[in-house]
């Protein structure tokens, strides 16, 4: 096709959309609710079984002994993190409740949606809810899933545009900004309102490591016990939110049956990228693990105390005092406040507000031991959230804090989440929120250290008081920044009057290396990142 037409094409596509998405902000007014609000909704609360339930009755001497302790496991392996998802639906005997800010329709997500559809055929109630943020093409099919017998969809906070044309989402945020710029980053699986998995995973291949495309490093925590109850309790009130709009609500019903997705799978199909990953993922669906293990005691369960940290899903107007609720940060403030001795600290984005650093920075004028592990340039998922980071590596370091940044490409697997076979691809990237507080407790959860966990979403993990629990995870910090996994991060300045100058050193092919020069994948990448610092976009990273 000759340029000129290409180009003339091309410009009535622009203008079509542009006056499309003119239409959808005129015909939806200065309203700030979500659309479908008033659609009709059921209520419905967390399921509770007795002590001789199926899931419990392994537990039940423990439960007795530590009634009131949860029982807790860490689950940092990716492909573990699928497997013990598939387990517990097929286990599961009352109710499923999943609250997800992504939740990828890609391999793993149809693995677990058709576990979910065969739940609900066996009985099961299943309720998802999930985030409208960064919905992709290909993720509307789960919520056609909405209406089958013992399954219910909410979206919260959803775009009025269904589609998945950027301009057209991206001119319904610029005028709908104040609303659509909140958004719900839970993670929380909750099974027979007894056992739940939380932490930083999300629903989708690359969260579970099995994608040579993007690996997530992260964590999962297996609970059951005290602390479940109320976990449980945060997801009604979520579900019951204003802002969870039923599915129904949002999609044609014509469209909504045509894109209905059959059950395509069984319990034993073996997906073909967790297969091919390198993490055994067939001898452990056979076996029944991860979960096996830990309901037969071999893998032990560690009992300690815990509090909840949550947002309230009307966080905005609890944060202004209008309404009564919880907020995440206010108890993680108080861990870090209270820190005596070290405070290690693991998170995809660092781009702290200003009372996070002076956080920060007291501890370290008061001696206090401070490392922090997140993404280097070349792993970073995000170059916009990089961007904002560049401004607080020198303040951080100037204070004496430890930097670590982790690669994309791996030497060592140990500690990562993942096998040899798929690191080898080079595209790995830190996605764990992770604290540990003088190695006597830790906060695990969806909370980034960043000004968008704070001020723009929605959170919720747990502070759990267990040095045992804050062992493992110091140890996995420690094995994530050895030298052939990350890039020690140091200021180098030789002229006190200049400015300082940052070096990257690491351990390549066996040998030390350091670098005066960002390490990037691309020049272009590294000067992206540059132009994108000296946009004012922190508030919004």
């Amino acid at each position: 096709m000759p340029r000129s037409a290409s180009a003339a094409i091309t410009s009535r596509r622009c203008t079509a959309a542009a006056i499309a998405a003119g239409l959808i902000v005129a015909l939806g007014g200065c309203v700030s609710y979500p659309p479908g609000r008033d659609f009709p909704k059921s209520e419905s609360e967390a399921a509770r079984l007795g002590p001789d339930s199926f899931l419990v009755a392994p537990f039940a001497d423990s439960l007795r002994s530590h009634s009131s302790e949860s029982g807790f496991r860490i689950l940092p392996v990716g492909v573990d993190g699928l497997l013990l998802r598939l387990e517990l639906i097929e286990r599961a005997r009352k109710s499923l409740d999943l609250q997800y800010y992504i939740f990828r329709y890609d391999e793993s997500g149809v693995l677990i949606a058709n576990a979910l559809v065969r739940a609900a055929q066996r009985g099961v109630r299943v309720r998802i809810l999930v985030d409208d943020g960064e919905t992709v093409a290909g993720d509307e099919q789960l919520a056609a899933l909405a209406g089958q017998t013992n399954i219910a969809i909410r979206v919260f906070n959803p775009w009025r545009y269904r589609g998945h044309n950027r301009l057209l989402r991206g001119t319904e945020f610029v005028f709908r900004r104040t609303r659509l710029d909140y958004r719900m980053h839970n993670k929380l699986f909750v099974v027979d309102g007894v056992i739940a998995v939380f932490g930083g995973r999300n629903i989708g291949d690359q969260y579970f490591q099995v994608d040579p495309e993007s690996q997530f490093a992260d964590d999962d925590m297996f609970a059951i016990g005290a602390a479940i109850d109320r976990l449980a309790r945060t997801f009604d009130h979520y579900w019951s939110s204003e802002l969870a709009v039923p599915a129904q609500a949002l999609a044609h019903r014509r469209r909504a049956a045509a894109t209905r997705s059959p059950v395509l799978s069984t319990p034993h199909t073996v997906p073909e990228k967790a297969e091919s990953a390198g993490a055994n993922f067939t001898d452990k669906l056979r076996a029944g693990e991860p979960l096996a293990a830990i309901l037969s005691g071999g893998a032990p369960l560690v009992w300690a105390h815990a509090e909840v940290a949550c947002d309230s899903p009307d966080k905005a107007r609890v944060a202004e005092g209008v309404s009564v609720g919880s907020l995440m940060y206010e108890p993680i403030a108080n861990a870090i406040a209270q820190t005596q001795s070290e405070l290690t600290l693991v998170t995809p984005y660092l781009i702290p507000t200003a009372s996070e650093l002076r956080l920060l920075e007291d501890r370290l004028i008061q001696h206090r031991r401070v490392r922090i592990l997140t993404n280097s340039l070349e792993s970073a998922p995000d170059l916009v959230a990089q961007a904002g980071y560049t401004h607080y590596r020198v303040p951080l370091l100037r204070h004496g804090a430890q930097l670590f940044e982790v690669r994309a490409r791996l030497e060592s697997v140990r500690g990562s989440g993942q096998s040899r076979k798929i690191s080898r691809y080079g595209k790995y990237a830190l996605h764990a929120k992770l604290m540990v507080f003088d190695r006597s407790s830790l906060y695990v959860g969806s909370m980034n250290f960043d000004q968008r966990s704070i001020r723009l979403n929605t959170e919720v993990g747990l502070i759990i008081q267990s040095p045992e629990l804050a062992e493992q995870t110091a140890r996995r910090f420690e094995a994530m920044t050895q030298p052939q996994s990350s890039y020690s991060v140091t200021l180098q300045q030789a002229d006190p009057r200049a400015e300082p100058r940052l070096n990257w050193s690491t351990v390549e092919a066996g040998h030390p290396v350091s670098y005066s020069v960002e390490p990037a994948r691309s020049a272009w990448q590294r000067l992206k990142v540059r132009l994108l610092s000296l946009l004012p976009l922190d508030r919004e990273l």
